[in-house]
């Protein structure tokens, strides 16, 4: 799996358009406070870490792919960006984070057990969640079909609706969860944003 992601980072255009962008900007900036130490996990080029390193007291961005470590270092030269092992614990210490950040990843993540119970042990007691992902309801399934959200030969690994979510965040431990859908029209929404607290 690992070869596949350097793969995938040094192919993906540099001026790559990420989806929903400014809804999940909005997502992220309302919940993150002057005092949190954060973990932008999945950090891709970097664009959310920076987006939040003003907002923060901390943010460190965290890669499983060294392509990507380097094309957000080259961004975001003044950042802290670390390689972290795709399945495995991350390099920081039990509870040191108040908001661990995750866009567009956990979709991506073969072992999900493992890496919640990872970001749930990086969190501080109080410390929140924050992640989106693919919108996988009825009505979008049944109009476009499972192959058109889950190729073969896609990385896309798991598929979630928000009941299927909040359920996975609550059995981790999580409190406080709360998962609505955006971008679209209902009942075709194609995104989850997701709030837990450990």
């Amino acid at each position: 799996m690992k070869e596949y992601y350097e793969e995938l980072w040094e192919r993906l255009p540099a001026d790559l358009q990420a989806p929903d962008v400014e809804l999940r900007r909005r997502f992220l900036l309302a919940e993150a406070r002057a005092g949190d130490r954060v973990l932008d996990l999945g950090c891709g080029d970097g664009s959310f870490t920076a987006e939040l390193a003003p907002a923060v007291t901390s943010v460190v961005g965290a890669e499983v792919a060294e392509a990507a470590v380097r094309r957000a270092r080259a961004r975001h030269p003044s950042l802290e960006f670390q390689l972290v092992p795709l399945d495995g614990e991350l390099p920081f210490a039990d509870g040191s984070l108040d908001l661990v950040w995750s866009t567009e990843v956990i979709e991506h993540v073969a072992d999900t057990a493992r890496w919640l119970s990872e970001v749930r042990r990086v969190l501080a007691p109080g410390g929140r969640l924050l992640l989106t992902t693919p919108s996988h309801g009825r009505a979008r399934l049944a109009l476009g079909g499972i192959e058109r959200y889950s190729q073969p030969l896609g990385d896309h690994l798991h598929l979630y609706t928000r009941r299927s979510l909040r359920e996975l965040l609550q059995e981790f431990g999580f409190d406080q969860v709360t998962v609505r859908t955006a971008g679209g029209v209902a009942p075709m929404r194609r995104l989850l944003l997701a709030r837990a607290v450990r």
